[in-house]
């Protein structure tokens, strides 16, 4: 049985909502464009329909000189220190390394790029090996899977 979304999240850009989901799901695996929709009198772009990993999203041009805050960000967890690797390089480019497994991309728009682990880790019933982690994410700008791995495990 499938539940459908009952959230879907807007991003909204000036004029270029169909370049950033191109973008987004160029990216992020199992992704995809789902409907472009353009407006009816002009016939330029107006929404656009896609999925990141299977969540909807839509994409909309406003018109509006509008920024993203980092109050706003899209969290991926990873795997892999190679999908870490793969993900930091393809959305910081053209935007800003921030802090913490933090970046910006070209768009604006703010991304965690985190083991997927990370909640367990920070998260563990022992206070002291949370503290730990969160230690040395606080001192990397890129996460490093491995070594937060290691102090995890008091190595």
């Amino acid at each position: 049985m499938q539940i459908a979304q009952k959230i879907t999240p807007f991003l909204s850009f000036e004029n270029c909502a169909e370049a950033a989901a191109n973008f987004y799901v160029s990216v992020i695996p199992n992704s995809k464009i789902v409907r472009v929709l353009k407006h009816p009198a002009e016939g330029n772009v107006l929404t656009v329909d896609f999925e990141l990993a299977g969540m909807a999203f839509v994409a909309l041009n406003t018109g509006q000189p509008w920024q993203f805050t980092p109050a706003f960000s899209m969290s991926v967890g990873c795997d892999s220190q190679e999908e870490i690797d793969r993900l930091w390089s393809a959305l910081s480019e053209g935007g800003a390394e921030v802090q913490c497994g933090w970046l910006t991309d070209r768009f604006g728009l703010s991304w965690q790029i985190v083991p997927a682990q990370i909640g367990q880790w920070i998260n563990d019933p022992d206070p002291a090996v949370g503290a730990r982690v969160l230690e040395a994410v606080w001192q990397m700008t890129k996460l490093d899977m491995n070594r937060l791995q290691a102090i995890y495990e008091g190595k």
